[in-house]
């Protein structure tokens, strides 16, 4: 287990003191106005507190449009900025790695939180407008803008969130970007948007900000050929400090019958990373499965449920034995690692997490 609990360096900015990420987590405790509440400042620097070597917000919206989710942690505005400014403070004085993931939901945009929603193309399924090249230009600079102010706020680095079918990949996705500019057609040109987010982060944040990307390989119209090409080219880029990969299970096989035979991961840890981390997300609850994915490439993990679970669970993991609490749990446990009310209802939606009350 040592390898662990090894430090990880990076070509921008802090290192972490050991190889476990905290996963950004959707906690839906953010004020209304997406300002910062005591109760996700808790959720967050108690985990810092327990030993992540790098501590990460849940998204954080970059354009009052793009929020995903009901109590949502806002970086589009100024107002954000003594509670953002507060929380990176606090994650860094114990001992962690600040960052703030930056996202936009685009067409998974709830019409009741932001009106219209906007994607890459009209999309009649969900009711999203196409964005205008002009639009998508200002999309690349509220993000840019969202850096900075993270920057200004105390944080080590930003994550760009380009998983999960949101906005970002909604433009890799060929199902949901039918463009016909330069955001459009190739997947080098419905790469762009991220390329020039990272050229602008570069530009205008610090020498040694910290800046990580998120993909998700599959699922909403994504090809896995296509995201393994896209990240292959920001791996050899080099100007991002690390890659987020999320695969939902760090095991599973390829969806896509041409790819299988072989693990999901193992597309991503043959690429050439040069000074880029890679990282792996999807159900990586124990010590040991922490440790395979070290010895399977992976230069560090991200820790989700199991971080819901254990605030400490960089702690626990220095006995090789620990698995985490069986569920489900209580809500008084959840209350007691950290979470706030609106966060344990949150979780009670989750199968088998929760127990009935």
């Amino acid at each position: 287990m040592a390898d662990l609990f090894a430090p990880l360096s990076f070509a921008h900015g802090p290192a972490m003191k050991n190889r476990f990420m905290l996963a950004p987590l959707t906690n839906l405790q953010s004020h209304p106005d997406g300002t910062l509440s005591d109760d996700e400042f808790n959720w967050l620097t108690l985990r810092a507190k327990g030993g992540f070597g790098l501590t990460m917000t849940c998204a954080a919206h970059v354009q009052a449009v793009g929020q995903g989710f009901p109590g949502q942690l806002g970086v589009f505005g100024d107002q954000h900025l003594p509670g953002l400014t507060r929380l990176a403070g606090a994650i860094k004085a114990a001992g962690s790695v600040a960052a703030l993931q930056m996202h936009h939901a685009g067409n998974r945009s709830p019409k009741d939180l932001v009106g219209q929603p906007v994607c890459p193309s009209d999309d009649p399924e969900t009711g999203a407008r196409g964005l205008s090249t002009g639009e998508v230009e200002q999309l690349v600079e509220d993000f840019v803008a969202a850096a900075v102010r993270s920057e200004t706020a105390g944080f080590d680095g930003v994550e760009i969130h380009g998983a999960h079918g949101y906005v970002l990949a909604q433009f890799l996705s060929p199902e949901t970007n039918r463009r016909e500019d330069r955001y459009g057609g190739s997947v080098e040109n419905r790469a762009r948007i991220i390329f020039e987010i990272i050229d602008g982060v570069r530009t205008r944040c610090r020498p040694d900000f910290q800046l990580g990307l998120r993909l998700s390989p599959e699922r909403f119209g994504l090809k896995l050929a296509e995201i393994v090409e896209v990240a292959g080219a920001i791996l050899g880029d080099g100007r991002i400090d690390y890659l987020d990969m999320s695969l939902w299970d760090v095991f599973k096989e390829p969806t896509e019958e041409a790819f299988k035979g072989r693990s999901l991961m193992s597309y991503f840890t043959a690429l050439e990373r040069g000074a880029v981390r890679l990282g792996v997300a999807g159900k990586v609850t124990s010590p040991a499965i922490a440790s395979q994915m070290l010895d399977s490439g992976a230069d560090y993990v991200l820790i989700g449920r199991a971080a819901i679970l254990h605030h400490d669970f960089p702690e626990r993991a220095r006995d090789p034995q620990f698995t985490p609490i069986a569920l489900p749990v209580t809500r008084e446990y959840l209350a007691n690692e950290g979470l706030g009310p609106a966060f344990v209802t949150y979780m009670g939606t989750w199968p088998g997490f929760v127990e009935a009350a």
